[in-house]
């Protein structure tokens, strides 16, 4: 058997089923609120996964707006997940202290679904990072040391947050095993590892290729990126008015001759009337 969980808590399944919707259910809507997609789309009128990456987190929002409601974003994101593991594991106690540190694990990961999948916001949420991390404290310290010293190390010798992230997710599973033994409680922690890791699925291609951005503390500001265009633009102006200065001189040319050509013209057109005048 995978665990002796339930045999040792001796709940009956109807009520452990109940208690397991509800946590679930519960979880779920907090993952719901999104922090950077409310703090961006309800407050500030723009939706931050219209900009940069197009991700519903913390690093594009701060990236995109930055700003004191950046902490905003991390207060939500990180309250939402401290009260669903509560909640777990407050319904879990009612039941029988068995079923605490499963039902931390239960709710942390419908937390995290939610985040990541918000019904509330087109099912298009962030990737887990600030909230997984704040999950992995509620269950148990020793996890969350451990993930959160990986994820800081790698930040700040490379810059790179995604890569802290993944060895911080795939970590997850590793000392869940190693602390509790248990075949459930490893499986949820391969699956909550697993979701941090697939929604990096993209950064994980642009490490390899060499392209993924790396974190900075300086937002770059619109004006910023604006002021970058021009300098750009200046070596194409001189190829393009080059052209048009011969045009100009060509058609000017031609203009200038009909305007001298009348003198000449006037004897060839005018011989008959003057000869005829002169006779008279």
């Amino acid at each position: 058997m995978l665990t002796h969980i339930f045999e040792n808590a001796n709940v009956p399944p109807l009520w452990l089923a109940v208690a397991a919707l509800g946590v679930a259910v519960v979880a779920y809507i907090l993952g719901c609120f999104n922090g950077s997609v409310v703090v961006s789309k309800y407050i500030l009128r723009d939706d931050v996964r219209a900009h940069g990456s197009g991700n519903a987190g913390l690093t594009n929002f701060y990236r995109t707006f930055g700003g004191p409601l950046t902490l905003a974003v991390i207060l939500s994101d990180v309250l939402k997940a401290v009260l669903a593991v509560l909640f777990g594991a407050f319904i879990a106690g009612k039941l029988s202290p068995e079923l605490v540190v499963l039902s931390k694990y239960w709710a942390g990961t419908f937390c995290l679904l939610g985040h990541m999948y918000p019904c509330t916001f087109q099912f298009r949420g962030g990737k887990g990072i600030l909230s997984g991390g704040t999950i992995v404290w509620m269950i148990d310290w020793r996890v969350g040391l451990t993930a959160w010293v990986l994820f800081l190390v790698l930040v700040i010798l490379t810059r790179y947050v995604s890569l802290g992230s993944i060895a911080a997710a795939a970590s997850f599973p590793v000392t869940s095993a190693v602390i509790y033994r248990d075949g459930l409680i490893t499986l949820f922690g391969v699956f909550l590892g697993g979701l941090v890791i697939w929604k990096h699925r993209a950064n994980i291609v642009r490490l390899v290729k060499g392209t993924e951005s790396k974190f900075t503390l300086h937002k770059k500001k619109p004006a910023e990126a604006s002021a970058e265009t021009p300098v750009d633009e200046p070596p194409e102006e001189p190829a393009e008015a080059a052209p048009e200065e011969p045009a100009e001189t060509a058609s000017e040319e031609p203009e200038e001759a009909p305007a001298d050509a009348p003198a000449p013209e006037e004897p060839e057109d005018a011989p008959a009337g003057e000869e005829k005048e002169d006779g008279q």
